[in-house]
């Protein structure tokens, strides 16, 4: 059986929303005979009728329930699927969308490098506020995290997500922490998308009574270090990210544990995306560039 044309099944589609030709012909822009017409053409095409047709209403029929269910989920897909292909004709760069904190700490001092190493560059990088768990439609390719990549997309694990305390020197010098438990007397910072890290830290450690007298939240992970690294309090930050502020000695670990949340920071892109020339690039240089910070 030949597929409908996917002006009839859109028409279709506004109708069975609707219940009502007439409505549907007006959301359209066409004439209510011509709304019947098509949707007699698709009955005909598909061998089963669609809608229950009374005098003053419409009702659709279990065929006609079926198709919707499916139908409106694969135009919407096919609009994405268009909107790529339009997108990747017109622009003549690749988009690499990436947490506002791993570009900050981990992509920005490389890139350089990067394109010293591959000549001719054009790249537009995204950073949403946001903990990014998923690759937008228009984005070629993207580092997200999460506990596992979706299905349809083609990925590479990068490092897993783990968390550890830290704070500038002159803070863990004077405050003195005997116990974990001395960590109620501090003023912990935390992310504002992410506020339970350290009730989850303290669970993981075994920390009973843990009530901290003061708690900051900033809205993103680049606030959380550097106010750390000021003094004004105890954060837990992703190692992996932190370790050039470790290095240089601008943070501390005031305490030992670290928490793993699941996650893991995914190298990703639609499996049709992959096979473009212009991607490989990009996506080894950005593997190979992780793999060395996950070994350190």
């Amino acid at each position: 059986m030949p597929i409908p044309s996917v002006k009839y099944l859109n028409t279709f589609k506004v109708a069975a929303k609707r219940l009502s030709f007439t409505a549907a012909s007006e959301e359209l822009c066409l004439t209510a005979s011509a709304v019947g017409h098509q949707i007699r053409l698709l009955e005909s095409q598909l061998g089963v009728m669609l809608f229950e047709r009374h005098a003053q209403s419409l009702r659709l029929t279990a065929a006609g329930l079926l198709l919707l269910e499916h139908v409106d989920s694969a135009l919407h897909r096919l609009e994405m699927v268009v909107g790529q292909l339009r997108t990747q004709v017109q622009r003549s760069f690749l988009k690499l969308q990436v947490p506002p904190f791993f570009a900050h700490e981990l992509l920005l001092p490389l890139l350089a490098k990067f394109s010293t190493a591959k000549g001719r560059l054009e790249l537009q990088i995204t950073t949403p506020p946001a903990a990014l768990g998923n690759h937008s439609w228009d984005a070629d390719v993207s580092v997200i995290v999460a506990a596992a990549p979706a299905a349809e997309l083609q990925a590479t694990l990068l490092f897993p997500q783990v968390f550890v305390p830290a704070c500038a020197p002159a803070l863990m010098e004077r405050m003195g922490l005997r116990t974990e438990l001395d960590l109620n007397r501090q003023t912990l910072l935390v992310h504002s998308y992410r506020p339970d890290l350290w009730e989850r830290w303290a669970e993981m450690r075994g920390t009973g009574s843990f009530r901290p007298r003061t708690v900051i939240r900033f809205d993103s992970m680049l606030e959380v270090a550097q106010a750390a690294e000021q003094g004004i309090g105890i954060a837990l930050v992703p190692s992996a990210l932190a370790a050039r502020r470790f290095s240089s000695r601008s943070l501390f670990r005031p305490t030992e544990g670290e928490l793993s949340t699941g996650e893991s920071y995914f190298l990703v892109t639609r499996r049709e995306d992959a096979q473009r020339g212009a991607i490989a690039p990009l996506w080894d240089w950005l593997a190979a560039q992780c793999a060395a910070v996950a070994i350190q």
